[in-house]
């Protein structure tokens, strides 16, 4: 019973860092074109992060039972899984880099897996969950943001070519708070909905294994038989989701919305109205996508469409290595952590 407690709250560790970790994604723009203070753009990032994180299940259900063999998977293996995640969060935020919450985590459960398979590769759903709902959105969803960036801001330059800026930014900047809270819906309908895969995984975990067998009857509402997210569950990570937004996260804020290319109103308007859209298509489909580099390939692709110097490519550079490295450097901590447990004894 312990253990079980531990995963929880592990994984609401994980969910509270990735909420002011990921901030950025949802509300870098809105501040950068003074359209909002961090202050007020972080309230209502967090206010639409809650709702959105109670909304739908199938992207927890991807993460919970879709891309690695759970008969593999213990509650130890789930908290060094966690470890992975939280450890390069942390080290990615510290040095203001943006990088991918998702794929921190997705990383450490792949490389927790490989351990408890005794390095078998079958322990990873390749063909079936990894491939198709992790890596090769990976790739696509930068340019998916980047090409929807440049496309709705070629239009809006053409359909607003004869307004006045003075009207432009006042539209876009009224606009841009509608970008805003849609951003941060899709943010909390995808992002949050990870860690609740976790904890249900974990809850499903110890049910089978019988760890629940003496609980008080009153208690007995953290027993899963069959995998689903309770809404219990839902509700602790949207909270969680929210608490952490709230705590900001100013570094990568900045690098988001000063160091990739200088934006007005109707620039972080196109860009997070084209994230919002990607993101919620991947959410339906239950693709546990990371909001960062879609939001990061919006602001390049609006960018691009003042000229393409505009855009600070030896940041993006920065970035793009931290996207490319957080899969396989999380799965080896994942990896290592369960290994180092099962040295000493443990499983």
């Amino acid at each position: 019973m312990t253990l079980i407690i531990c995963v929880v709250l592990v994984a609401l560790a994980f969910e509270y860092i990735n909420g002011f970790h990921d901030t950025a994604n949802a509300i870098a723009t809105s501040v950068s074109t003074r359209v909002m203070t961090p202050r007020q753009a972080i309230l209502l990032s967090s206010v639409f992060n809650l709702v959105g994180a109670l909304a739908g299940t199938a992207v927890a259900k991807t993460i919970g039972k879709g891309l690695v063999d759970t008969n593999l998977i213990t509650l130890t293996a789930l908290i060094c899984a966690l470890l992975a995640g939280i450890a390069w969060n942390l080290f990615t935020w510290w040095i203001g880099l943006p990088s991918s919450s998702s794929h921190a985590l997705i990383g450490g459960l792949c490389g927790v897996a490989l351990a408890a398979g005794h390095g078998k590769w079958s322990s990873i759903h390749w063909a079936t969950g990894l491939w198709p709902k992790v890596v090769a959105p990976m790739m696509i969803a930068p340019f998916a943001g980047l090409f929807g960036g440049f496309v709705l801001m070629g239009l809006l330059l053409y359909f607003f070519r004869q307004a006045r800026p003075l009207f432009v930014n006042r539209f876009f900047g009224k606009a841009q708070l509608l970008s805003a809270a849609w951003m941060s819906f899709e943010h909390g309908r995808n992002d949050a909905q990870k860690t609740m895969g976790i904890i249900a995984l974990a809850l499903f975990t110890a049910t089978k294994a019988n760890v629940f067998a003496d609980l008080p009857q009153w208690l007995h509402f953290v027993k899963l038989p069959s995998f689903d997210i309770p809404a219990w569950v839902k509700v602790i990570c949207a909270i969680t989701m929210a608490a952490g937004t709230a705590a900001g996260g100013w570094k990568i804020i900045k690098t988001m919305g000063q160091s990739l290319v200088k934006l007005q109103p109707v620039h972080g308007f196109a860009a997070q109205t084209t994230a919002s859209a990607v993101i919620g298509v991947a959410t339906h489909f239950g693709i546990p996508l990371s909001t960062t580099h879609v939001i990061s390939g919006a602001i390049m692709g609006v960018g691009a469409t003042k000229r393409l110097n505009a855009v600070k490519w030896g940041t993006v550079g920065r970035m793009v290595w931290a996207w490319v490295l957080t899969l396989p450097i999380t799965a080896g901590i994942g990896y290592g952590l369960l290994r180092l447990v099962q040295a000493g004894g443990g499983s």
